[in-house]
């Protein structure tokens, strides 16, 4: 089930490189900021610079199976977020990506913490 819009303006994906809140790997780049709309939209792009049509498919195609694991976990709504590709993203397994996207999600604040995780109280 799909519970966020996708981001497809270029003006939204402009004003998110502008003002938005930015981390940085050498697999995948997450700009965030607010929005005043009540849901939560996600946008995915790929440069030229990584490579071909394949290579920027299987770039997006991975980011999108990452985020789709980490989706019930997500801050409920009112967010822009857009999802980079690297050049190495085309060549990296979806774990890798989805290890990244949960540590910049967090460095963010728009990821809540794992239960599974979390350690049980000794007693």
């Amino acid at each position: 089930m799909k519970t966020y819009a996708v981001l497809n303006r270029n003006g939204d994906f402009v004003r998110l490189y502008k003002r938005g809140k930015s981390s940085v790997h050498p697999l995948l780049v997450t700009y965030t900021t607010g929005n005043r709309r009540g849901l939560q939209r996600v946008g995915i792009t790929s440069g030229k610079k990584i490579g071909g049509a394949v290579q920027r498919n299987r770039a997006r195609r991975v980011i999108r199976a990452a985020f789709r694991q980490l989706r019930p976990r997500m801050v409920p709504t009112g967010w822009d977020i857009v999802f980079v590709a690297r050049s190495q993203t085309c060549t990296c397994t979806m774990q890798q990506v989805l290890r990244v996207m949960e540590k910049q999600l967090t460095k963010l604040g728009l990821l809540q913490p794992d239960p599974a995780r979390e350690e049980a109280p000794e007693a």
